[in-house]
């Protein structure tokens, strides 16, 4: 049930965020919130979810926390496999290049959006598996 709950509130949130061009729906709590757009790994399609980021000097960030569970999210596999991809922030759409943070980054930027949103502490307990912070930069 939980899951059926989220799935409709990101759908309802992402089409308050499209129409309103980012004036609704892009501020939930401490978060900041963009739609990103993926091609589906299995396929082809493009996919979009509404999700929290982070700005970075001058990159975005995106926790792949998947609400504590113990597999990874969709998107995440997506981007593995195809890490072009577009971030629709505030109306506008961004093309980008993802990466996973590896290393002393991960460990840099796990701190960075553990303190601003401190939830992923808890999602990280909830599973075993690591949780990835994927890295996006634009790309013209």
């Amino acid at each position: 049930m939980k899951d059926i709950l989220i799935k409709w509130f990101m759908s309802i949130n992402s089409l308050l965020l499209r129409l309103s061009r980012g004036r609704l729906g892009s501020k939930l709590g401490t978060q900041t919130i963009l739609i990103l757009h993926t091609v589906g790994r299995k396929s082809g399609q493009e996919r979009t979810i509404p999700i929290a980021y982070f700005d970075y000097e001058g990159k975005y960030l995106i926790v792949a926390s998947n609400w504590g569970k113990d597999k990874n999210a969709d998107w995440y596999l997506n981007l593995k496999k195809t890490p072009n991809a577009r971030l629709e922030i505030n109306g506008k759409v961004v093309s980008v290049a993802a990466r996973e943070a590896q290393g002393e980054e991960y460990n840099r930027l796990w701190k960075f959006v553990t303190e601003r949103h401190p939830p992923y502490l808890n999602y990280q307990k909830m599973t075993t598996r690591h949780t990835p912070i994927m890295v996006f930069e634009q790309v013209n």
